[in-house]
């Protein structure tokens, strides 16, 4: 960006020339860019964005003036997406910057909204706000605080930020007017579900794609417009472990498409703690590593054992692509989460009810990491079955419901396929795009050692950017897979709903 200015270029570290030159190398190959961007619109009169928002009189006032704050870029103005103006405005800035840049989707940050200030605000005279010298969070403004209504001062306290500060504290204030006279006070968990429902449309209007979109701030219903990641994570085991349960409760929430920043935000991670992180967040339902401008460098090529890890688990991870499509799928129609805790498929099984150290992805493949430093070996509760290893399908757990001490040295998770299931797999590979291209496997799994047995799998199919995930148009096919084991006979069948997609 230009001056953390949103939809600009920096002309000096990204000259557009030679970054649609990387776009076009790295599109020809199957591969998508995504940038982000933040709600707070710069106060810049040379700035087109903030002209035309101006223009369209599309911001949240206070006191009949566009409310003023202090994000990245300095002072800004937070665009109303509760306003039919600003979502057409919006839409018409995405569609400009997609000329400028055609960028695959959008990450939008900080739209809780976040504000480095509190209160009601002026621009200093005299000095440069922000500075540009020390961290850019630090409030610039002139400002005073707000507690003349009851909305900003509600006779009930929340325990804001562990500070037990007042209800406004680096937001909107909280007696801020929304189109139609809605208050902040309000609308204020709504503002990152505004936004995300603005830039869908938006998207969606530019290529008539399946838009992706990463939201910080979510609500309910969120999951239909967004991908969610859960924040800045610390660099800690506790954090790794809490990454579990944050990412199982967002599906319970209906956000599916949900995952931890992968060896946390901040502060460094260790090498160790890296290594395992990346084996659990490879099979997060979105799975990305990231980390603070201000840290160290943390890429997972960053170590050489790292690596090792992380080839390890995303090669698992690109092989299971159909399976995660298909579960993707299912959380479409249904609302069925992707990752999944275990009393989900076992809810008779008491012992796994308040389980967290373990997930399920979909409805039998389970994975059960190593959380704690210096371990080697991990103890996981297995429900009653057969439980297959699916880095080695000869290794196999014959559970009566109890724990079992498994492996685990450092480039070691372990995950595993349970009985009555057939597994559709691919071969992997370095990208998606070439991952999906592959032959298919289906791994079917009857209890270890049964004469008789039934097994069930599906797999849907589409081109992966149709607008809508449905069967009906000829863009998808959708094959329910059964087999059964007699007598030492394995038989394997399909049904198979609009073939049209996956035979042509």
């Amino acid at each position: 960006m230009d001056g953390h200015k949103d939809f600009t270029l920096n002309p000096i570290n990204y000259p557009r020339p030679k970054l649609l030159a990387f776009l076009e190398k790295i599109h020809s190959i199957g591969m998508k860019y995504i940038v982000l961007i933040d709600p707070g619109i710069g106060v810049n009169s040379s700035y087109g964005v903030y002209q035309r928002a101006i223009a369209n009189d599309v911001f949240i006032k206070y006191e009949g003036e566009p409310y003023l704050a202090q994000v990245w870029p300095g002072a800004v103005n937070f665009p109303d997406f509760l306003n039919p103006k600003t979502v057409a405005w919006w839409g018409d800035e995405i569609q400009r910057f997609h000329e400028l840049v055609p960028v695959d989707g959008l990450w939008i940050d900080m739209n809780e909204a976040s504000n480095f200030c509190s209160g009601k605000c002026t621009i200093p005279e005299g000095k440069q706000c922000p500075s540009g010298t020390g961290p850019g969070w630090e409030c610039c403004l002139d400002c005073k605080n707000i507690t003349k209504t009851k909305w900003d001062d509600p006779p009930y306290k929340i325990n804001a930020s562990g500070l037990k500060v007042p209800i406004g504290f680096k937001t909107i204030a909280t007696s801020a007017v929304h189109y139609n006279g809605v208050l902040e006070y309000d609308a204020h968990s709504l503002y990152g579900f505004s936004q995300a429902i603005a830039t869908h449309k938006a998207l969606q209007g530019l290529e008539g794609k399946r838009p992706f979109i990463l939201s910080r701030s979510t609500y309910v219903g969120s999951g239909k417009y967004a991908a969610h990641w859960t924040g800045d994570n610390k660099g800690t085991w506790e954090d790794l472990k809490y990454s579990i349960s944050t990412v199982l409760n967002f599906g319970i929430f209906g956000v599916p498409m949900v995952g931890a920043d992968i060896c946390g935000f901040y502060p460094a991670p260790t090498e160790e703690l890296c290594n395992r992180w990346i084996e659990v967040g490879a099979f997060y339902p979105f799975s990305r590593d990231h980390a603070n401008y201000y840290s160290p460098r943390q890429e997972l090529y960053q170590w050489e054992s790292v690596t090792k890890s992380a080839q390890n688990a995303l090669g698992m991870r690109y092989k299971l692509l159909p399976y995660l499509y298909t579960l993707t799928y299912f959380a479409h129609i249904s609302g069925a989460p992707i990752a999944r805790p275990l009393f989900f498929s076992f809810p008779a099984f008491k012992e796994c009810h308040g389980l967290s150290t373990q997930f399920l992805l979909g409805s039998s493949l389970m994975v059960s990491p190593v959380l704690e430093q210096g371990e080697t070996k991990v103890k996981a509760l297995f429900p009653p079955g057969s439980w297959y290893n699916v880095f080695d399908m000869t290794q196999t757990v014959v559970s009566k419901g109890q724990y079992f001490t498994l492996d685990a040295p450092l480039h070691v998770v372990n995950v595993h396929l349970y009985q009555n299931t057939i597994l559709p797999m691919q071969q992997g590979g370095m990208i998606s795009k070439e991952a999906r291209m592959t032959p298919f496997t289906l791994i079917v799994s009857f209890p270890a050692g049964a004469s008789k047995g039934e097994a069930k799998g599906s797999l849907y199919l589409d081109n992966d950017e149709l607008p809508e995930m449905k069967l009906g148009s000829g863009y998808s096919t959708y094959v329910e897979l059964y087999a059964t084991l007699d007598q030492g006979i394995v038989k394997v069948w399909s049904e198979v709903e609009e073939g049209k997609f996956a035979l042509d």
